[in-house]
């Protein structure tokens, strides 16, 4: 199923309407669908480099108005919807366990975190902070500085680099940035505890 869901939406890229399909798939991707938003808008940046930007602004844009939605739902229907929808993909336990052992602002640096690196998922960050009450100024901000810096990282990437950093990008780029975010991760742990 996930492989018929990827090609479905790397097909998007090629249709005149790819802009309209980048928005629905950044927004759905920040709290119910399990496909990244990189997937269209990788192939849509290749293709016409001189509107990288513009793609990376639509998708950051898309996906911080879907993160809200995930964190409303997280707020006001975990019960009714996210948490079916959570079952649905076999996130559930891995969302509980999760929601168990961390404080609020561990939930704050996993937003940073899921952002820009899919570290754990954006749809399970955005929902639990709607569960953990994270404020949402606060979330909105997160959102906007994390997803913002992933999407303008790969329109310059692409821009600069075309299609030979197509490659890197898919295969290497993830890995880096989870190391990064799990690097961040420890000097969060680090500082949390040597300060008390």
């Amino acid at each position: 199923m996930l492989r018929r869901l990827y090609d479905w939406t790397m097909s998007l890229a090629a249709r005149k309407s790819a802009e309209k399909w980048l928005a629905v798939i950044a927004f759905i991707e920040s709290s119910v669908f399990l496909v990244p938003a990189d997937v269209l808008f990788l192939p849509m940046a290749l293709a016409k480099p001189e509107k990288a930007w513009r793609y990376a602004l639509i998708a950051t844009v898309a996906s911080v108005l879907g993160g809200i939605a995930g964190w409303f739902l997280g707020y006001y229907a975990y019960e009714t919807i996210a948490r079916p929808v959570l079952q649905f993909y076999g996130k559930l336990e891995a969302f509980d366990a999760l929601r168990a052992s961390v404080d609020y602002q561990t939930v704050v640096l996993l937003l940073i975190t899921s952002g820009l690196a899919h570290l754990p998922p954006i749809k399970i960050v955005t929902i639990l902070s709607g569960v953990a009450h994270i404020n949402l100024w606060l979330f909105i901000v997160s959102a906007i500085v994390a997803r913002g810096a992933r999407f303008m990282l790969l329109a310059w990437l692409l821009q600069r680099y075309g299609e030979p950093i197509r490659e890197f990008i898919e295969k290497r780029l993830g890995l880096l940035a989870g190391i990064g975010a799990g690097v961040l991760i420890l000097l969060y742990i680090a500082y949390r505890y040597i300060a008390h």
